[in-house]
Protein backbone atom coordinates (compact mmCIF):
# COMPACT_ATOMS: atom_id res chain seq x y z
CA UNK A 1 0.00 0.00 0.00
CA UNK A 2 1.30 3.09 -0.73
CA UNK A 3 1.57 5.86 1.92
CA UNK A 4 0.07 9.83 0.94
CA UNK A 5 1.49 12.60 1.80
CA UNK A 6 -1.46 14.55 3.88
CA UNK A 7 -0.84 18.07 4.83
CA UNK A 8 -1.83 19.34 8.27
CA UNK A 9 -2.17 22.54 8.72
CA UNK A 10 -4.04 24.77 11.55
CA UNK A 11 -4.24 28.87 11.64
CA UNK A 12 -3.16 28.60 15.80
CA UNK A 13 -0.62 25.86 17.31
CA UNK A 14 -1.94 26.83 20.57
CA UNK A 15 -5.51 25.82 19.58
CA UNK A 16 -4.41 22.97 18.23
CA UNK A 17 -2.39 21.70 21.69
CA UNK A 18 -5.94 22.77 23.54
CA UNK A 19 -7.69 20.36 21.79
CA UNK A 20 -5.18 17.55 21.51
CA UNK A 21 -4.81 18.25 25.11
CA UNK A 22 -8.36 17.94 25.98
CA UNK A 23 -8.89 14.93 24.31
CA UNK A 24 -5.80 13.03 25.33
CA UNK A 25 -7.19 13.88 28.94
CA UNK A 26 -10.43 12.00 28.56
CA UNK A 27 -8.94 8.97 27.27
CA UNK A 28 -8.04 6.82 30.00
CA UNK A 29 -5.14 4.44 28.23
CA UNK A 30 -2.53 5.03 26.40
CA UNK A 31 -4.20 5.90 22.53
CA UNK A 32 -3.16 3.60 19.74
CA UNK A 33 -1.38 5.12 16.53
CA UNK A 34 -5.33 5.79 14.80
CA UNK A 35 -6.36 6.69 17.81
CA UNK A 36 -3.66 9.61 18.35
CA UNK A 37 -4.32 10.24 13.95
CA UNK A 38 -7.86 10.74 15.06
CA UNK A 39 -7.30 12.84 18.10
CA UNK A 40 -5.10 15.31 15.86
CA UNK A 41 -7.37 15.71 12.66
CA UNK A 42 -10.77 16.36 15.14
CA UNK A 43 -8.03 18.94 16.90
CA UNK A 44 -8.12 20.81 13.46
CA UNK A 45 -11.51 20.80 12.98
CA UNK A 46 -12.06 17.28 10.95
CA UNK A 47 -14.66 14.35 12.28
CA UNK A 48 -11.68 11.91 12.51
CA UNK A 49 -8.83 10.79 10.10
CA UNK A 50 -10.77 9.61 7.27
CA UNK A 51 -12.26 12.77 6.88
CA UNK A 52 -8.71 14.54 7.17
CA UNK A 53 -7.87 12.07 4.47
CA UNK A 54 -10.27 12.46 2.02
CA UNK A 55 -10.36 15.72 2.12
CA UNK A 56 -6.49 16.01 0.96
CA UNK A 57 -6.88 13.43 -1.39
CA UNK A 58 -10.07 15.74 -3.16
CA UNK A 59 -8.20 18.69 -2.95
CA UNK A 60 -5.24 17.13 -4.57
CA UNK A 61 -7.27 15.63 -7.37
CA UNK A 62 -8.98 19.41 -8.10
CA UNK A 63 -5.82 21.26 -8.23
CA UNK A 64 -4.27 22.12 -11.33
CA UNK A 65 -1.46 20.01 -12.22
CA UNK A 66 1.82 22.69 -11.36
CA UNK A 67 4.10 22.19 -14.89
CA UNK A 68 7.41 22.94 -13.71
CA UNK A 69 9.29 24.49 -17.29
CA UNK A 70 11.83 22.35 -17.74
CA UNK A 71 15.12 24.22 -18.28
CA UNK A 72 16.64 25.30 -21.82
CA UNK A 73 19.69 22.98 -22.57
CA UNK A 74 22.01 25.56 -23.82
CA UNK A 75 24.85 23.22 -24.90
CA UNK A 76 22.59 21.49 -27.16
CA UNK A 77 21.55 24.77 -28.59
CA UNK A 78 25.45 25.35 -29.22
CA UNK A 79 25.75 22.18 -31.23
CA UNK A 80 22.86 22.64 -33.00
CA UNK A 81 24.30 26.23 -34.33
CA UNK A 82 26.99 24.41 -35.54
CA UNK A 83 24.80 22.35 -38.08
CA UNK A 84 24.14 25.80 -39.73
CA UNK A 85 26.16 28.31 -41.80
CA UNK A 86 26.40 32.10 -40.84
CA UNK A 87 23.75 33.11 -42.95
CA UNK A 88 21.66 30.41 -41.36
CA UNK A 89 21.17 27.94 -43.81
CA UNK A 90 20.98 24.01 -42.16
CA UNK A 91 24.09 22.72 -43.59
CA UNK A 92 23.24 18.82 -42.30
CA UNK A 93 20.71 17.04 -41.34
CA UNK A 94 20.68 15.42 -37.86
CA UNK A 95 20.66 11.74 -36.91
CA UNK A 96 18.56 12.33 -33.74
CA UNK A 97 14.72 12.87 -33.81
CA UNK A 98 14.77 15.56 -31.03
CA UNK A 99 17.55 17.90 -33.21
CA UNK A 100 15.64 17.29 -36.42
CA UNK A 101 12.65 18.86 -34.57
CA UNK A 102 14.51 21.46 -33.42
CA UNK A 103 16.05 22.11 -36.87
CA UNK A 104 12.30 22.39 -38.87
CA UNK A 105 11.49 24.83 -36.25
CA UNK A 106 14.12 26.88 -37.73
CA UNK A 107 13.00 26.01 -41.18
CA UNK A 108 9.41 26.54 -40.08
CA UNK A 109 10.46 30.33 -38.44
CA UNK A 110 11.24 31.21 -42.44
CA UNK A 111 8.27 30.39 -44.44
CA UNK A 112 5.97 33.05 -44.68
CA UNK A 113 2.58 33.23 -42.07
CA UNK A 114 -0.87 32.80 -42.60
CA UNK A 115 -0.70 32.29 -46.52
CA UNK A 116 -1.49 29.51 -48.69
CA UNK A 117 1.46 28.26 -50.79
CA UNK A 118 1.81 25.88 -53.64
CA UNK A 119 4.26 22.96 -53.77
CA UNK A 120 6.83 24.87 -56.13
CA UNK A 121 7.02 27.97 -53.59
CA UNK A 122 7.57 25.79 -50.57
CA UNK A 123 10.58 23.72 -52.78
CA UNK A 124 11.87 27.45 -52.97
CA UNK A 125 11.67 28.44 -49.45
CA UNK A 126 13.47 24.84 -48.04
CA UNK A 127 15.92 25.01 -50.82
CA UNK A 128 16.95 28.45 -49.56
CA UNK A 129 17.29 27.82 -45.86
CA UNK A 130 19.22 24.53 -46.63
CA UNK A 131 22.40 23.53 -48.12
CA UNK A 132 22.43 19.53 -48.40
CA UNK A 133 19.94 19.47 -50.86
CA UNK A 134 16.90 17.02 -49.94
CA UNK A 135 14.21 20.08 -49.67
CA UNK A 136 11.49 16.45 -50.51
CA UNK A 137 13.06 15.16 -46.82
CA UNK A 138 12.96 18.57 -45.43
CA UNK A 139 9.31 19.36 -46.77
CA UNK A 140 7.72 16.16 -45.81
CA UNK A 141 9.16 16.32 -42.37
CA UNK A 142 7.40 19.55 -41.66
CA UNK A 143 4.02 18.19 -42.86
CA UNK A 144 4.85 14.65 -40.62
CA UNK A 145 6.20 17.23 -37.45
CA UNK A 146 2.24 19.12 -37.92
CA UNK A 147 4.57 22.49 -38.66
CA UNK A 148 3.27 22.69 -42.15
CA UNK A 149 -0.31 21.38 -43.46
CA UNK A 150 -0.70 19.63 -46.61
CA UNK A 151 -4.24 19.61 -48.97
CA UNK A 152 -5.29 16.02 -49.84
CA UNK A 153 -3.96 16.67 -53.26
CA UNK A 154 -0.91 18.11 -52.36
CA UNK A 155 -1.08 21.42 -54.25
CA UNK A 156 -1.55 23.45 -50.86
CA UNK A 157 0.97 24.47 -48.01
CA UNK A 158 0.75 26.53 -45.16
CA UNK A 159 2.36 26.82 -42.25
CA UNK A 160 0.45 25.72 -38.84
CA UNK A 161 0.59 28.76 -36.40
CA UNK A 162 1.88 27.28 -32.84
CA UNK A 163 4.51 28.33 -29.91
CA UNK A 164 7.61 27.13 -31.16
CA UNK A 165 9.05 25.01 -27.60
CA UNK A 166 11.42 27.16 -25.90
CA UNK A 167 14.90 25.67 -27.19
CA UNK A 168 13.55 26.42 -30.98
CA UNK A 169 12.54 30.06 -29.90
CA UNK A 170 16.55 30.31 -28.76
CA UNK A 171 17.87 28.80 -31.73
CA UNK A 172 15.68 30.79 -34.01
CA UNK A 173 16.55 33.92 -32.09
CA UNK A 174 21.08 32.72 -32.22
CA UNK A 175 20.17 32.30 -36.02
CA UNK A 176 18.45 35.62 -36.67
CA UNK A 177 21.21 37.36 -34.86
CA UNK A 178 24.00 36.03 -37.33
CA UNK A 179 22.07 36.78 -40.49
CA UNK A 180 24.17 39.36 -42.17
CA UNK A 181 23.14 43.17 -42.59
CA UNK A 182 20.95 42.67 -39.42
CA UNK A 183 21.49 45.60 -37.10
CA UNK A 184 22.85 44.70 -33.64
Amino acid sequence: MSKTCIPLSVNDISVLARALREQLVKCDHTPSHVELLNMLARSTGHRNFQSLRAQAVAQHLLQPAQTIPKPIDHSLIKRLLRRFDVQGRLATWPAKFTLQELCLWVLWSKLPPRCSLTEAEVNVQIEANHLFGDYALLRRELCDHALVARSRDGREYRRIERRPPPEAILLIRQLAAREPGRIR
